[in-house]
């Protein structure tokens, strides 16, 4: 396991995208499934920078997890923010037009479409999402 502790900013989305995409080419991920999972830091990583501690900045840990049987790498973003839940909020109605759909939702939508598993908790005053992908 590795963990990296920093602020949570927009500006630090590229330096923890870095830390986490070295751990997955040690493993040999796949380009397709680092992609996604790039794309899932910079909604997730954004999402505490922009909400979590507001107008404050905060910090957040991002730690990666190798699981066996099969290969897969666990992400867990923990922030000690405002609880909140992205998963609890209402999918978008990706039928709907753009300018007919209601802003937001469509990050965190798009996260749980690309991810094998996705689950939050707030436990001892932390938000804790965390994220699956099978390599």
């Amino acid at each position: 396991m590795k963990e990296l502790t920093m602020n949570a900013t927009v500006e630090n989305i590229t330096q923890v995208t870095a830390f986490v995409d070295e751990q997955l080419e040690a493993l040999g991920c796949p380009v397709k499934a680092q992609v996604q999972i790039d794309i899932a830091i910079d909604e997730l990583f954004g999402n505490i920078a922009h909400y979590a501690y507001h107008p404050e900045v905060g910090v957040a840990t991002v730690r990666v997890e190798v699981v066996q049987e099969p290969l897969s790498v666990v992400i867990t973003f923990i922030d000690h923010g405002i609880p909140y839940d992205p998963l609890a909020k209402k999918e978008p109605d990706t039928g709907l037009s753009a300018e007919k759909r209601e802003i937001g939702g469509l990050g965190i939508f798009m996260v749980k479409k690309s991810m094998d598993e996705i689950s939050y908790e707030y436990k001892d005053g932390k938000n804790i999402l965390r994220i699956k992908k099978k390599l």
